[in-house]
């Protein structure tokens, strides 16, 4: 018995380890498709709102009204002309991934 529950131990660790390995990166991932437009903090640089006037910024009044779902489904569809989708260039669980950061950035204080 004892034997079984080592062995179910070490499978569920490598089970766990195996999946922290594969989560995303959703920061390098937001810096990679995201932090040009909407800047590292999630407050666009001026030149983005001079040319993007409803550009998001990433604060708390965006977050209350923004779900993870509800950026997830941005990321894939687009959002409007300004805003393309990046369903070819991001995977559903990477969506999710730079969504959870979104949500992180609300929390970031800003200069």
């Amino acid at each position: 018995m004892r034997k079984m529950l080592i062995g179910l131990a070490l499978v569920t660790a490598g089970l766990v380890h195996r999946a922290a390995a594969q989560a995303p990166d959703a920061k390098a991932l937001y810096d990679a498709n995201c932090k040009k437009c909407h800047g590292v903090l999630g407050t666009p640089p001026k030149a983005m709102k001079e040319q993007y006037s409803k550009i998001a910024t990433f604060n708390a009044e965006f977050i209350a009204k923004h779900s993870i779902d509800s950026i997830v489904t941005i990321l894939r569809k687009g959002k409007g002309e300004d805003m393309k989708s990046f369903k070819t260039k991001m995977t559903p669980a990477e969506m999710a991934a730079v969504a959870g950061y979104v949500h992180e950035l609300a929390t970031k204080p800003r200069p």
